[in-house]
């Protein structure tokens, strides 16, 4: 029974050779004939292991000769391992190939977009497609939502952004919680930034705490539009941080989801270097902190007026104008818009207008900005509409002058209202012109609410008072003034007051009969 049979398993510097039996098999075989072993360096390209082995079983015998087993460094190029001549079934591309040509078709996707003139100087070091086609479908799906080769430019990292994997997926859910697509281009171009995040991990959570700020669902979609940036703050940052600080000097809590839904941009503001220098500073002024509260409930967007570069500027203009320093805080807290715009050339037309019209003093306008602080928004057709229908009433220059510095709102009511009440007042009350000379206000009272029912009172009572006596003051006041057998001279009061405690209270009629017709180019900073 003859046996052949050897297996050889060649390691990097030795052949290790051992012969295999088959099974019942009990002869013993006989090396007749010497093995040459010869190893070689790695570096010798064309080195050969050669193994020559001669044995005889059973008297016969048995020649082998290994083969040919080149061992061979790398090469660098993409040939294969190469044996007897013949080609490998699989090749391997180097390192040093891949990155050559990984920086070739970078070089193809730069000069693509440089030819249709993005910059792509801040793409160094950020993943982008390989190929220049996947590049122009990016480029035209940016284009698609409405932005410009400069709204790239200013963001270009946005190229960056996978169309399917980044761009499709946060579109489609800003889309489902009801931002509308209308509004995305002036989003993307606020916030381009949102295409780069997860949905599920930053998105959502940031619209969950929006929910939980009392800011409702439907609510959302004009927040995120109004303000996207506010999608890459974190939850527990500086949007926790400002709403506990507003609660904290006053502002109610329930308040807050609807204070955040017409102001979100509140949520962005650091509290130690905008919102409390903002409320100190206010209060530096005389005005009370529940007063500021209650500013900040109706008005948030005061708290975007920059304190440098607007506040503190104009309130040294408003003293520079002569309004006295302990009448700025009524003047804020009337009209707080008025520390949030460019104000110093409104006092400037304002006076210059009063002074041609009415022949009043810097002292008198003062007074005027300090009873009406309105008065710097008031459109100059309007003004002077409203002197004319006071000289048309038969009042002199000296007079209306005096109704005005008196009672500064009568240049800015509804003049159809005022020319009733004028009617009223010379038909059915019968007084003086001196008597308006003196409480100009009457034009402010409701005709049907307060003027005629109180005038028929007292005639009916048989009194006689001051137009002050008889509407300075509350219904209630009123009633028990009827009371009177005579009239107590100390309650006559000239003019109405402002009322810090009363701050957000509107008198019932002023409201509807007023026209502020204000400049449009109002711009808070």
């Amino acid at each position: 029974m003859k046996i052949s049979g050897y297996v050889g398993i060649r390691k990097s510097n030795f052949l290790l050779v051992h012969p295999q039996f088959p099974a019942f098999t009990y002869f013993k075989p006989q090396l007749t004939s010497s093995s040459t072993l010869r190893i070689t360096s790695n570096n010798d390209k064309n080195s050969r292991l050669i193994t020559k082995f001669k044995y005889s079983v059973a008297d016969r015998k048995f020649s082998s000769s290994s083969v040919n087993a080149s061992v061979s460094k790398p090469n660098t190029g993409r040939s294969g391992w190469k044996q007897g001549g013949s080609s490998s079934l699989y090749s391997r591309p180097s390192l040093l190939g891949m990155k050559n040509e990984r920086i070739a078709n970078r070089a193809k996707v730069y000069d693509f977009l440089r030819g249709i003139g993005i910059v792509p100087d801040e793409l160094d070091g950020l993943e982008l497609p390989v190929t220049v086609e996947v590049m122009r479908e990016r480029v035209d799906f940016l284009h698609n939502l409405g932005l410009t080769i400069d709204d790239i430019n200013n963001y270009p990292l946005v190229l960056g952004c996978s169309v399917k994997k980044n761009m499709i997926p946060v579109l489609d859910y800003l889309g489902k919680l009801g931002v509308r697509k209308s509004t995305f281009t002036e989003f993307l171009r606020r916030y381009p930034q949102v295409l780069h995040a997860s949905v599920v991990v930053d998105l959502a959570p940031v619209v969950k705490y929006l929910q939980g700020l009392d800011i409702k669902l439907s609510d959302i979609p004009r927040v995120l539009e109004r303000y996207p940036e506010v999608l890459g703050f974190k939850l527990e940052g500086t949007m926790s941080t400002s709403v506990a600080y507003l609660v904290g000097i006053g502002v109610a809590r329930r308040e807050i989801g609807g204070l955040l839904t017409s102001y979100p941009e509140i949520l962005g503001m650091r509290v130690g270097r905008v919102v409390k220098p903002f409320v100190e500073y206010l209060e530096s002024l005389g005005i009370p902190r529940f007063a500021i509260a209650k500013l900040i409930e109706k008005r948030p967007h005061m708290l975007g007026f920059g304190l440098e570069e607007r506040v503190k500027p104009n309130v040294e203009s408003l003293l520079e104008f002569y309004v006295r320093r302990e009448q700025l805080p009524s003047v804020v807290a009337q009209y707080p818009e008025m520390i949030g715009i460019d104000l110093k050339p409104k006092l400037i037309g304002q006076q210059n207008l009063l002074k041609s019209i009415i022949d009043s003093s810097p002292e008198d306008f003062g007074s005027i900005i300090e009873k009406m602080p309105r008065v710097v928004s008031v459109t100059n057709s309007a003004i002077i509409k409203h002197v004319d229908f006071l000289k048309d009433c038969g009042f002199s220059l000296d007079q209306v002058r005096r109704m005005v510095v008196g009672c500064p709102q009568v240049l800015a009511l509804n003049i159809d209202v005022m020319k009733l009440s004028f009617s009223y007042f010379q038909r059915e009350m019968q007084r003086p012109l001196d008597d308006l000379v003196a409480f100009p206000a009457y034009y402010t009272y409701g005709l049907e609410s307060s003027i005629k029912r109180r005038h028929k009172m007292i005639v009916k009572k048989g009194l006689k008072c001051s137009l002050s006596w008889l509407l300075n003051c509350s219904d209630e006041k009123f009633e028990e003034r009827m009371d009177y057998d005579t009239i107590d001279m100390e309650e006559m009061e000239t003019m109405p007051s402002f009322d810090m405690n009363t701050l957000m209270e509107q008198r019932s009629g002023d409201e509807s009969d007023s026209e502020y017709e204000e400049d449009s180019d109002d711009e808070y900073v």
